[in-house]
């Protein structure tokens, strides 16, 4: 079915009147504007949706198109539109610059399938470039399973987690795999908190230490955070730290498991010398280990980036 957008952005445009965010600014120096996604500037079939017969729904409408096909609309920026019980949709107009879960749903609830065409509208200053927004719809668009593997590597709190989250975030399935501790301290239980607060409610969340065992099972999305914590873990499990060499067979086995997946794979992992130095024999055992399990990871990964100060850099 075709579809033209001959404007994406959200009511105000973008940019915005007057607006003197990064976002806005970049456009407006580029000479660069996105008009507003009315319904007479959506075409599907060559007929604006305007003049499309048209059935509301919660958070948006439907819209019938040639043949009969069905085509789900989000009202404006932040709404969320139900799909009608048992329908599968030819093409979603969604708002995923700030609810890219939704498709997520709708993917669960088979409303969305391999079939349906995917495009975001009510687009604006929430993403901080056209540049951005078409990375993001990259894999957004990513088959559901794999196999696929994608390591983040990066410095505490630089946003690779997030990075992580929103990359699987339009998977209709995602096992979350915690592989720290489950108790903590309090900072640690509130930075478990707020990833919890992050994800979707559907996401199964398993904590484990055995990411070998769940790598080798999976078989659609998992997201793993993180490496690091796995690592002490093992290290612990093993007695090595005194002693580094008997946690090297539970690394073998760990890459053994990622290079034979059958998962969308996700992996999050501290970037070894974007933090302070060790001052003691087991620090720095623990981060020449850390260092060379990335190196073995990346190496089997169809995508590596490193995440700083909330942006991205693939690694090629």
């Amino acid at each position: 079915m075709y579809i033209e957008l001959r404007g994406i952005a959200a009511p105000d445009g973008w940019p915005a009147p007057d607006c003197r965010c990064a976002s806005c600014s970049r456009l407006r120096a580029a000479g660069v504007r996105y008009e507003p996604a009315t319904p007479d500037r959506i075409l599907v079939g060559g007929v604006p949706l305007a003049d499309r017969p048209r059935t509301g729904v919660p958070g948006g409408y439907e819209v019938r198109g040639p043949q009969g096909r069905r085509v789900l609309v989000a009202a404006g920026p932040g709404a969320l539109p139900e799909p009608a019980g048992g329908v599968e949709y030819d093409a979603v107009l969604l708002d995923l610059a700030g609810s890219p879960e939704h498709l997520g749903r709708l993917r669960r609830l088979g409303a969305v399938t391999s079939r349906t065409e995917v495009a975001a509208v009510h687009v604006d200053h929430r993403l901080p470039s056209p540049a951005e927004l078409e990375r993001r719809m990259a894999f957004w668009k990513q088959p559901q399973d794999g196999p696929h593997r994608t390591l983040l590597l990066g410095g505490t709190r630089s946003g690779k987690s997030a990075e992580a989250e929103l990359r699987l975030a339009a998977c209709a399935e995602v096992r979350y795999v915690a592989t720290g501790p489950s108790g903590g301290d309090p900072e640690w239980r509130e930075r478990v908190a707020a990833h919890r607060r992050r994800r979707p409610a559907w996401w199964e969340t398993a904590e484990t230490t055995d990411l070998a065992g769940v790598l080798a099972s999976a078989t659609g999305a998992v997201l793993v955070d993180g490496i690091g914590t796995w690592l002490a873990a093992a290290m612990d499990e093993t007695a090595a730290w005194d002693d580094p060499f008997r946690v090297r067979p539970r690394l073998d086995e760990l890459v053994s498991a990622w290079r034979g997946t059958r998962a969308r794979v996700v992996a999050v992992s501290e970037e070894v010398g974007l933090s302070l130095v060790p001052v003691t024999p087991s620090g720095r055992a623990f981060g020449d280990l850390l260092g060379r399990l990335n190196q073995r990871l990346a190496a089997e990964s169809e995508e590596a980036a490193l995440v700083v100060a909330g942006r991205v850099m693939e690694l090629r």
